[in-house]
């Protein structure tokens, strides 16, 4: 894209006196946000440093800039950040850091837009990553079926129309890159899948309807509600169920830096 892009990097105590390799969370923000998000918006500003402890594991918070869904827009090339974090982002944390450099020892996360980003990617990049979750994640691009007001909803159209070309949930460019419509490839790719929201979410009904099309199609995945609607409060409840769930992963993998 011909620009530069932050990321935060949180490094586990032990990092300094071991010579291990570690395993990797990549912790994607939603929309509107940008990387420190996670670090910033959690009640508890040490959240993320303290499961990065907890866990033993590195856990980066890259930049997905306000609206970019996280993939390679076809009609604005200022924004492609699918290349960017699998062929970016990745690549340089593995350069720079002492991680395990294989799909075995890397994870992927992220709250409303970064939700469905984390399942997005991992779908599309399957020999990246090992698992995948999603927080309140924004599960169908299309909003018109959403609890979103009028406003809101045409801020959202005004923003498809530029990374789309489009805001019509029934073309093809929707279609494709929703993954709502993705269930064959999860349960292809048969990744570790976890899928999380609050009841009170207005993003709930589609979470629910991803979850009962992977029930549908025999997908092998966890599914969490909990009271809670879309907010960091909810978030930072429950991204350390998401690190245990990870954690458990790695441990399958023997890839744990313990």
């Amino acid at each position: 894209m011909s620009k530069t892009f932050n990321a935060a990097v949180v490094l586990p105590s032990s990092y300094a006196k071991s010579k291990a390799s570690y395993p990797v969370l990549y912790l994607l923000h939603g929309g509107a946000g940008h990387f420190r998000d996670w670090l910033k918006l959690t009640p508890d500003k040490m959240l993320v440093k303290n499961l990065a402890n907890q866990y033993n594991i590195i856990i980066v918070m890259p930049e997905g800039e306000a609206f970019s869904w996280y993939m390679d827009s076809p009609y604005d090339k200022a924004s492609q950040f699918e290349t960017h974090i699998i062929k970016e982002v990745i690549p340089k944390i593995d350069n720079t850091y002492r991680t395990v450099k294989n799909k075995k020892g890397r994870a992927i996360t992220g709250l409303s837009m970064g939700g469905h980003g984390a399942l997005y990617l991992s779908a599309r990049n399957p020999d990246t990553f090992c698992a995948a979750s999603s927080m309140f994640g924004a599960m169908d691009m299309n909003f018109a079926n959403s609890k979103m007001d009028a406003e809101g909803l045409k801020s959202v159209n005004e923003r498809f129309q530029k990374l789309l070309g489009t805001f019509d949930p029934n073309s093809e460019v929707f279609v494709k890159n929703s993954i709502m419509n993705m269930i064959d490839t999860i349960k292809k790719n048969g990744l570790s899948i976890l899928i999380d929201c609050g009841v009170d979410d207005f993003l709930v009904k589609q979470n629910r309807e991803l979850h009962q099309r992977l029930v549908y199609n025999s997908t092998p995945h966890d599914y969490i509600e909990r009271p809670g609607g879309h907010s960091w409060d909810y978030a930072q409840n429950a991204l350390p169920y998401h690190l245990l769930f990870f954690q458990k992963v790695f441990k399958s993998n023997a890839v744990t830096a313990e």
